[in-house]
């Protein structure tokens, strides 16, 4: 899997469960710490927009990704935009050009 770029809307009713929820996933990540995973997680200024990067294996196999995932369809406003994008660079140090 290379990188992906999830965007979506969330009712507005359903946003704060839907960050509490990524907020897991967080902590679950700070305390399993899976190599070769960099995942981030955003929310848009309109406050029911959210954006995920997610970028290498094991956010599947989070027990909190299950739940957020198990649930989702619940919170959405709409279908959610899954692409692949190819990394041009971040700072600090996590793009190509910083790999080798």
């Amino acid at each position: 899997m290379g990188t992906a770029v999830i965007r979506y809307r969330t009712r507005p009713e359903a946003a704060e469960e839907n960050q509490r929820l990524i907020g897991r996933v967080f902590a679950e990540l700070a305390a399993t710490a899976p190599a070769g995973l960099r995942y981030s997680a955003f929310r848009l200024a309109d406050g029911v927009t959210f954006v995920h990067v997610v970028d290498g294996e094991g956010l599947q196999k989070l027990a909190a990704f299950g739940e957020f995932q198990r649930t989702l369809v619940d919170r959405l406003d709409g279908d959610p935009v899954r692409e692949e994008v190819t990394a041009l660079g971040a700072y600090p140090g996590t793009g190509p050009a910083d790999r080798g």
